[in-house]
């Protein structure tokens, strides 16, 4: 029997036709107070807390991707995705910065009824969270991510998400640097940084947009 082929992903670049390969995703949850809050946690400053999302679950902009099985309440999570160049362990906050290659606006895609289950029975969110397709990423843009600007996200028009990154609970330099204590981060490496209050269901046929000024947008409907 042949061993199989794998082909690494990848997500564009804005006004490039390179391509930034994907290593690993990690994503940071309730990050953004009001989002912590509809979730029923606790917005204080306490350690933030990760997950992840496999490599190829990633999906271009102006795609449209079948509504995933196993299902009933999928939900939208617009976010803030930084991408790394390099990367190391236990990186002080100060030198986090340094380590970025570009950021994008991404979906967080989660089905949460099954989250919802999980939490219940104290078991993992991987397949709430993990799923093919759950991860829609505009073009990255090259260079340092913005501290401010609104963040937001529609559904078929209408908002549903609205919020600013200044309203982030640890910086894009602390989470990195956080996130370097638990794994030895590397370039190719994307971090999805949390998202604001308004997250809610979404079906098929659906068009959800996420936008970050000064950053972009990406777009994705859900088959019918």
């Amino acid at each position: 029997m042949t061993l199989p082929h794998v082909d690494t992903p990848t997500i564009a670049i804005a006004d490039s036709d390179d391509r930034f390969p994907v290593r690993r995703i990690f994503c940071v949850g309730q990050n953004y107070a009001d989002h912590a809050l509809e979730m029923g946690g606790d917005p204080a400053r306490a350690a933030p807390f990760f997950f992840a999302k496999p490599a190829d679950a990633v999906v271009a902009d102006d795609a449209t991707v079948p509504f995933p099985p196993r299902t009933h309440d999928l939900h939208h999570e617009v976010e803030l995705v930084v991408a790394l160049a390099e990367g190391g362990a236990n990186i002080a906050p100060e030198a986090a910065a340094a380590l970025i290659w570009g950021y994008a606006v991404g979906i967080d895609l989660t089905r949460r009824d099954l989250q919802a289950e999980a939490k219940t029975a104290g078991r993992p969110w991987d397949m709430a969270k993990g799923f093919d397709n759950s991860a829609p990423i505009g073009p990255l843009v090259a260079g340092a991510p913005p501290a401010t600007g609104a963040i937001g996200l529609t559904v078929n028009g209408e908002t549903r998400q609205r919020g600013d990154l200044s309203q982030m609970i640890w910086d894009v330099n602390e989470i990195i640097a956080t996130l370097s204590t638990f794994v030895t981060l590397r370039g190719g490496d994307l971090i999805f940084t949390g998202t604001p209050a308004g997250v809610g269901p979404i079906r098929p046929g659906d068009e959800v947009c996420a936008t970050i000024d000064g950053v972009g947008a990406v777009t994705v409907r859900l088959a019918g």
